[in-house]
């Protein structure tokens, strides 16, 4: 486990400096096109400029719940604060979630009224935020595929660049056509990639807070690996789950052979080695027994081995 604490720290120094910086060019940004929406009369610059406030406050929430994580496990938090980082990832998502549904509002209103605009100052101030959300994208790709809290401060980035181009895209044909009605257009299409990334985003936090078995794992492949280590007989009452982006953590009964404890050790290490080898999986609570438990009729898993077992005495008669 101290191999594992070690790790989240270095993960949280990669990314904590890149989340700043990325914090900061939102905020100036958002300034930017704040007094540009007003000074052009433009409604989806001052639209995008709420946008990105929002996406600061959601910056904001992953860079402290990313300082909250590396506070210390208590003796009433064993875990540490390590689901702060899922919880304001939930939260960034339902964010993503409601400013998709305004983009749809606003793109209705403005298909009932378009707004007329001064497109030059648009297009500028628009392909200044372009330029700023890349940059953004650019410092927290790498975090984004490492944490979801980070990712979900990624998508709000990825919606500002998307918002960025449907602007500067509106604006040009706006110039050159006069037809007002493109805006709440690509609004609509700015709104439904949105919200195609904040669907996912949510479903993974809650997959992760109803402690789901991770996505990638198959808990078959899991049991029928542990079963192949010499010396273990059967597995049940199996929990596989997600403490936080990068800790998953496994709990399970071992059926081993009566045997001495330094051998039971032997085993403890080899399922150990070959979780995290195969499963990423890092946190483990094994508990051997030399016979089954009473509990073991209860679990799924006990009901699928019983069945297995059944299936292969039909066979054999």
């Amino acid at each position: 486990m101290n191999n594992q604490h070690s790790k989240d720290n270095h993960l949280t120094s990669a990314i904590g400096n890149p989340l700043k910086m990325a914090l900061a060019i939102v905020l100036v940004i958002m300034v930017a096109e704040v007094i540009g929406g007003i000074v052009s009369n433009s409604l989806a610059l001052l639209g995008d400029a709420g946008h990105m406030l929002v996406d600061a406050l959601a910056l904001g929430l992953s860079l402290f719940a990313m300082t909250l994580a590396k506070k210390p496990a208590t003796p009433t938090r064993t875990f540490g604060y390590h689901r702060v980082e899922i919880l304001a990832a939930l939260t960034n998502g339902v964010m993503v979630l409601l400013v998709s549904f305004y983009i749809f509002y606003e793109a209705y209103q403005r298909f009932l009224t378009p707004p007329t605009v001064k497109t030059p100052l648009m297009i500028l101030i628009a392909t200044i935020g372009l330029i700023a959300n890349l940059a953004g994208i650019f410092l927290l790709r790498r975090g984004s595929r490492q944490s979801l809290n980070i990712k979900s401060a990624f998508w709000h980035i990825v919606g500002d660049t998307v918002s960025s181009v449907g602007v500067i895209i509106a604006g040009i044909i706006i110039s050159i056509t006069g037809w007002s009605i493109v805006d709440p257009i690509i609004a609509v299409f700015i709104g439904c990639i949105i919200l195609w990334g904040a669907v996912g985003l949510v479903r993974e936090s809650i997959n992760i807070l109803s402690e789901a078995v991770p996505k990638y794992i198959q808990l078959d492949k899991v049991i029928e690996m542990i079963k192949r280590i010499p010396g273990v007989e059967d597995v049940h009452d199996i929990h596989i789950w997600t403490i936080t982006s990068g800790i998953e953590a496994l709990s399970a009964h071992v059926l081993i052979e009566d045997q001495k404890i330094s051998e039971s050790q032997e085993i403890v290490e080899a399922v150990n080695k070959n979780l995290e080898k195969y499963f990423n999986i890092t946190h483990t609570t094994l508990q051997l027994e030399c016979e089954k438990c009473e509990s073991c009729p209860t679990g799924i898993i006990c009901n699928i081995s019983r069945q297995e077992e059944a299936t292969k005495q039909a066979k054999q008669v």
